[in-house]
């Protein structure tokens, strides 16, 4: 069953592939409008004749059927009524883009024994070509008035189908026209004395200079220079002349010059190319040549490039040309041969060197067959120029990247060495510092691509260059010459500073108050793009991090309240630890099992050299000094600095106040360890501060506030002013607290009726005050002025304290 299936397949196939094969089709018998069975028709076509497009053993035709594959057994995409078979009309509505093989209905319908017809729709392309090579179109481009040109009509259904015979005859009926338009807008059916009004379709494809209706090229020497456009219209059947669509257009330039040659560039620098463009007859032979400037070398004139197709550069070629023509330069590569295309035109290339003379060149066009027909154009070459500029300010730390740019129009490559202190005088290869440049040594310089805009760059890193800190000149050259051979080099410097990168640091303050911040913030130059490494030391306490260097160098670590809360008081050692040159650490921790060594990355492969953290550990000043002294190691290129702070207990304290009157405005001072901005809550309250009866006045006597921190001489201080104008005669209880830190201060003082002295008292016996007070207080405090607080005072600062709860709350 399979090899039945599969044969069933391939005759198929065969039957298909059959259909596709070019071949004479089967003409309608009698009259174009007799329609056989078989035969294929076409929408626009009126009057049929389909009385002979039956099915088996059917007399009649209703409706021509279209299924899905051209398989009957499948859906029906398409039924055409037939209500007259002796008269019948391809409408195009009817056929509704459907085209294809259609079955007459009714009758017997199968793929194997079934009567078709094909519908088709009447198209036809067009092509304008050279009458001497039809293979080679001319659409969109320009001929000479040298030209003959041809049209090609392709027709594949119209051409093959739509005939008739009689008594053993054929007959085409199907005509078309080529419309021209001019230059100048004008529509025209005759061009270079061809008449291309009436061309029978007789094939499929036609060129209508072979046409037999035509049999002629069309030849363009008196036509109007211009660009043309050509379209085929449909002359008949009337349907097809009424209602089918033209073909596609073409267009063509014809030039008036018979003989031209073009420059894409009139100057061009060297070591670049330029393209120049005869323009001639289509499928010619011309001579191009550079004419002689009286050059010693070949070298020095531009050189037509190899490999161009229809353009020979030969010696047999070069040999022709100077056998015919005494003004070229005579040398391989400077004429060439050249084959025009249908067009009537070739782009030949020229390439220079940085060999090539700078001065203009004269390339010439000549006519092998009249050699007063040529023309000229004029190519000056010029010496390309370098630019070199470095990024930033031209002063660098070791470690950086430099990035070095530029322009170089003169070469292909730029060629970068370095000149300064201790290295060759003529130069060292600028990333191989120790190999001297070497004249056409193209391994003794950095060789950088330039790009195709002439725009160059190189990222120089100098972290392993093997630079010491100096002034340096970088040399950007054309070609590969160092410092003493560039008389005749393009080439360009610019002069940099190189320094060693460093590290500085400080602490915000040399004391810090456990449970305060202390910042440790300096520079780093160099760029080190690991950051910094700090390292903490102090008895049984170690803490290395790390922290970001920002753009300017500059870096801000900080120690949180919660380190320093967590630290015992005492002296601690700080090392700021700078990556440098390689920019990576190479003095680093080094966990192992609950220990944590130091390690030497670098000497001997690695290895550790004292333990930092956990059993046996060094302490405080002995481990900050192993650190340095292994950061000092000669085959570690890290740096430091060193810095010491102290944590102390926290403390505030209040300087004496003594005595106040109502009225006056004074300030209360002292003294803290804790850190400069830090907030202290000031209480200023009446030691006579309680609860009180309904009936009684409770009126508050005091003041309150914050205060900032500000840095002292020898310790940080505070201030805060007091206004007494609403205070009572009474003892006051002043009460200093750190909220973040969980320190307070207190002390008292007296608040006296009357006020203050105005003038300074005289010499002799002590003087009353200038004035009494104005009133008793309006109670009796519970004790004399000067005496100590008693009960009252104890309310007080449990007042206080209630405050304070309200002030962490509010916090």
């Amino acid at each position: 069953m399979k090899s039945i299936t599969k044969a069933m397949v391939i005759a198929v196939v065969m039957i298909l592939a059959a259909s596709l094969v070019v071949a004479p089709a089967a003409a309608r018998i009698g009259a174009i409008t007799d329609v056989q069975d078989g035969d294929t028709i076409f929408v626009y076509e009126t009057g049929l004749n389909l009385n002979n497009v039956t099915q088996l053993a059917m007399t009649t035709v209703t409706s021509l059927r279209k299924y899905s594959d051209d398989d009957p057994t499948k859906a029906l995409l398409n039924e055409i009524p037939v209500s007259n078979r002796a008269s019948f009309d391809v409408l195009d509505a009817a056929v509704a883009g459907q085209y294809g093989v259609y079955y007459p209905f009714p009758g017997v319908i199968n793929s194997t024994f079934s009567n078709t017809t094909t519908i088709r729709e009447p198209t036809a392309t067009l092509d304008v070509v050279l009458n001497t090579s039809h293979s080679d179109s001319i659409n969109g481009k320009s001929v000479t008035k040298a030209t003959l040109l041809a049209f090609k009509i392709t027709a594949p259904y119209v051409g093959a189908n739509y005939k008739y015979t009689i008594g053993g005859t054929t007959y085409y009926d199907s005509q078309v026209k080529v419309e021209l338009t001019t230059p100048g807008g004008g529509k025209i059916t005759t061009f270079g004395t061809v008449d291309y009004s009436k061309i029978w379709l007789n094939n499929s494809q036609l060129y209508t200079d072979l046409a037999k209706s035509l049999n002629a090229a069309s030849v363009l020497t008196d036509v109007e220079a211009g660009t043309y456009s050509a379209v085929v219209k449909w002359v008949r059947p009337g349907g097809f002349s009424d209602y089918a669509a033209n073909s596609n257009s073409v267009t063509f330039t014809v030039e008036s010059q018979i003989l031209k040659i073009e420059s894409d560039k009139d100057t061009v620098v060297r070591g670049n190319s330029f393209v120049t463009t005869i323009s001639g007859e289509s499928k010619k032979n011309y001579y191009v040549y550079i004419k002689d400037a009286s050059l010693t070398s070949g070298n020095d004139y531009p050189v037509i490039l190899l490999g161009q197709p229809s353009v020979n550069r030969t010696a047999v070629a070069n040999g022709v040309i100077n056998g015919a023509v005494t003004d070229e330069a005579a040398f391989l590569g400077t004429g060439a041969i050249v084959t025009t295309s249908a067009s009537g035109t070739r782009p030949i290339e020229f390439n220079t060197s940085v060999a090539t003379d700078d001065r203009s060149f004269t390339i010439k066009v000549v006519d092998p067959l009249d050699l007063t027909k040529y023309d000229t154009v004029k190519v000056k070459v010029e010496k390309g120029a370098v630019t070199l500029t470095a990024s930033g300010d031209q002063t660098y730390f070791l470690g950086e990247e430099v990035t070095l740019s530029g322009t170089n129009t003169d070469t292909s490559n730029i060629y970068l060495f370095i000149t300064g202190p201790n290295l060759n005088t003529n130069g060292e290869r600028l990333d191989l510092i120790g190999t001297a440049s070497v004249t056409n040594t193209v391994n003794t310089f950095k060789q950088v691509t330039v790009e195709t805009d002439d725009t160059w760059e190189f990222k120089w890193d100098t972290a392993s260059v093997g630079l010491d800190a100096g002034t340096y000149t970088i040399y950007a050259a054309s070609q590969p010459n160092n410092k003493g051979d560039l008389t005749n080099v393009k080439y360009a410097t610019v002069s940099i500073v190189v320094k060693k990168p460093f590290v500085s640091a400080t602490t915000s303050a040399s004391t810090v108050a456990k449970g305060d911040k202390l910042f440790i913030t300096g520079t780093a130059e160099g760029n080190p793009t690991q950051g910094i490494a700090v390292w903490v030391l102090g008895k049984n306490y170690y803490l290395r991090a790390t922290e970001t260097v920002e753009d300017d160098g500059s870096f801000s670590y900080e120690m949180t309240r919660g380190i320093t809360a967590a630290m015992a008081s005492g002296q601690y050692f700080v090392v700021v630890q700078h990556p440098m040159y390689n920019d990576q650490f190479d003095i680093l921790p080094n966990v192992v099992g609950a220990v944590t060594w130091v390690r030497n990355a670098i000497t001997g492969g690695g290895q550790n050299v004292f333990i930092v953290d956990g059993a046996g550990s060094l302490q405080g000043s002995d481990a900050a000094e192993a650190l340095v002294q292994a950061i000092n190691d000669p085959n570690i290129d890290d740096t430091y600095t060193k810095l010491t702070f102290l944590v102390e207990e926290p403390w505030i304290q209040i300087d004496p106040i003594g005595d106040k009157f109502v009225g006056d405005t004074f300030t209360i001072t002292g003294t803290t360890n804790l850190a400069v901005e830090d907030e202290l809550l000031v209480e200023v309250v009446s030691s006579s501060f309680k609860p009180t009866e309904k009936t009684q006045s409770g009126e508050f006597s005091g003041a309150s506030g914050t205060t900032a921190i500000t840095k002292g001489d020898t310790y940080n201080t505070w201030a805060f002013d007091v206004d007494a104008a609403t205070f009572k005669p009474d003892e006051y209880i002043v009460k200093v607290e750190s909220i973040e830190a969980g320190q307070t201060a207190t002390a008292t003082f007296n608040v006296l009726a009357g006020a203050a002295p105005t003038t300074a008292p005289t010499a002799g016996p002590t003087a009353e005050p200038t004035g009494e007070p104005t009133a008793e207080p309006t109670a009796a405090p519970t004790a004399q002025p000067t005496a100590t607080p008693g009960f009252g005072a104890l309310i007080a600062l449990i007042g206080l304290g209630a405050v304070a709860v309200l002030v962490l709350r509010k916090h």
